[in-house]
C-alpha cells in the first residue's frame, strides 16, 4: 500500500494494530492490574524479557499504547510515551536525562510554566542558560563543556518567536547534544521536528492534537536520530538491548514508574478521537488567525501584532521555511495599553480563559496572569509588554470574530 496521508493514518491507526471484537476505536481499558498465566511471565515483565505485556497501569495501558502509536506515526518517530499533561512530559525529559552538574541550554522565549521549571532545575544543581534561539550563532556561543541538551519551542508562547530550528539542529548533531523541540503550537501536521534533527519531540496533547478542551495529556516522541549509546546519563539498568530504545526506556521507567505522571485511559481515548479532526481544525484556525492578524495589524488602535505568517514578523522567513501554516496562536498590543482590560471585557465571543488549542477562541492578558509570577524583569527579557493580549483562535466563523473585534476596538 502506498504511504497514507496524515488524516488517513490517524483515523485508521487503531485497526492497523488490532482492536478487540472488531471495534474501530481502541476501547477504554480501566484495569490497573494485569494478570498472567504463569509467574514466570510476571517475572519476565519486571525483568524486561517479556515484551508487549502490561503490568501496572502507571506505566501504561492498551489504550495509552494505542495513542502512543498514533503520536509516533504523526511525528514519524521511533516511539512515544504519553503523560498526564504536557508539563509532565517536559519535566520527565529534564528530570530523567539531566543530572546535577549538567548544563541545559534553552530558548529564552518559552511557555511560562516551562520557564518556571528552569528554576526548579537550578535548585537541583542543573545549570540552565536561556538565549535568543532565533539566532543559531547565539546558541552556539552559549554551549559549555557540560552542555547536555538544547530545548526550544517551534512557535514561542506567547510572543510567537520562531527559533532557527534547522541551524540549531545541525549544531546539536555536530556537538552530540540532545535536541528537544516542543511542537505543541505547530503540531506534527504543520511541522515535523525530525526534519531538523530533533532528538526528542514534546507535544502537549491537551491543545492542538486533542483540540476540544476536554482532556489533558502530553507526549514525548523519540525520532530515532540520537545515539543513546554515547549519552553519559544512561542508567546501567537500561544499557542493554537495542541502544535506540535506551532513551525511551529511561524516560518511561523514571517518568512514569518512579514519578507517576501517568495518563488515564479515559483521557487517552478522548485525545485519540479528538486527533481525528486535527487537520480540519488546524486548517481552519490557521486561516482565521491569519485573517484576524491582518485585520488587527491594519487597525489604528493596535500598535503591534505577533503572528509568524505576517510579513512584518521578525522570523517570517523562518516560519514560511519550516511551517505549512501559522497555527492558532497570535498576540497583539493595543496602542492604549491602559485600556487593555476594558477592551477584553468588550469582546463578546472569545472566552476569557487560560489554555490553548481549543475549538473556542480563548483570550487572556498575558502580564497580569500567566506571566505574573515570572516578574517584570523576565517579562521584559521575553519581550512581553504589560499590554500584550494572547489569543488562541478557535473554529468560530471568521466573519463573526472579525465583527466582534471591530466593535470592541471601536
Amino acid at each position: 500500500m502506498a504511504t497514507q496521508g496524515f488524516t488517513t493514518g490517524i483515523v485508521h491507526s487503531d485497526k492497523t494494530f488490532g482492536v478487540e471484537h472488531g471495534g474501530v476505536h481502541k476501547p477504554i481499558h480501566t484495569s490497573v492490574q494485569y494478570g498472567f498465566d504463569t509467574v514466570e511471565d510476571l517475572i519476565g515483565v519486571f525483568q524486561g524479557t517479556l515484551k508487549g505485556a502490561y503490568n501496572y497501569a502507571r506505566q501504561g495501558t492498551p489504550t495509552t499504547a494505542a495513542l502512543e502509536a498514533k503520536i509516533t506515526r504523526m511525528e514519524d518517530g521511533l516511539g512515544s510515551i504519553c503523560f498526564a499533561t504536557g508539563m509532565a512530559a517536559i519535566s520527565a525529559v529534564f528530570l530523567t536525562l539531566l543530572r546535577a552538574g549538567d548544563h541545559l541550554l534553552a530558548s529564552k522565549f518559552v511557555f511560562g510554566n516551562t520557564n518556571s521549571i528552569f528554576g526548579t532545575l537550578r535548585d537541583l544543581g542543573i545549570e540552565v542558560t536561556t538565549v535568543d534561539a532565533t539566532d543559531a550563532a547565539k546558541v552556539a556561543a552559549a554551549i559549555q563543556p557540560n552542555t547536555r541538551m538544547v530545548f526550544v519551542e517551534t512557535i514561542a508562547n506567547p510572543g510567537t518567536q520562531v527559533p532557527d530550528l534547522g541551524g540549531i539542529g545541525s549544531l546539536c548533531a555536530d556537538r552530540g547534544l540532545v535536541y528537544v523541540v516542543d511542537n505543541t503550537i505547530t503540531s506534527p501536521l504543520l511541522f515535523r521536528p525530525k526534519t531538523v534533527n530533533a532528538s526528542l519531540v514534546v507535544n502537549s496533547l491537551t491543545k492542538t492534537i486533542a483540540g476540544h478542551g476536554s482532556a489533558m495529556g502530553g507526549a514525548v516522541t523519540d525520532t530515532g536520530i540520537f545515539d543513546w549509546s554515547k549519552y553519559p546519563n544512561m542508567f546501567a539498568a537500561y544499557r542493554k538491548g537495542d541502544a535506540c530504545q535506551w532513551g525511551l526506556t529511561q524516560i518511561r521507567k523514571k517518568g512514569l514508574r518512579d514519578m507517576g505522571a501517568s495518563m488515564s485511559s479515559e483521557h487517552a481515548h478522548s485525545i485519540s478521537v479528538g486527533a481525528e479532526t486535527l487537520a480540519l481544525r488546524v486548517g481552519q484556525s490557521s486561516a482565521t488567525a491569519l485573517q484576524l492578524a491582518k485585520f488587527l495589524e491594519r487597525h489604528p488602535a493596535v500598535v503591534r501584532v505577533h503572528y509568524p505568517m505576517l510579513e512584518s514578523h521578525p522570523q517570517h522567513r523562518l516560519a514560511t521555511k519550516y511551517f505549512a501554516a501559522g497555527s492558532w496562536l497570535l498576540s497583539f498590543e493595543l496602542r492604549d495599553a491602559a485600556g487593555c482590560l476594558a477592551f477584553v471585557n468588550r469582546l463578546r465571543i472569545p472566552i476569557k480563559a487560560t489554555g490553548l488549542g481549543d475549538t473556542r477562541t480563548l483570550i487572556i492578558p498575558v502580564a497580569p496572569t500567566i506571566f505574573w509570577e515570572a516578574g517584570a524583569a523576565v517579562r521584559a527579557e521575553m519581550g512581553i509588554s504589560d499590554g500584550m493580549i494572547r489569543l488562541s483562535v478557535g473554529l468560530e466563523d471568521p466573519a463573526d470574530l472579525l465583527a466582534d473585534f471591530a466593535q470592541a476596538l471601536g
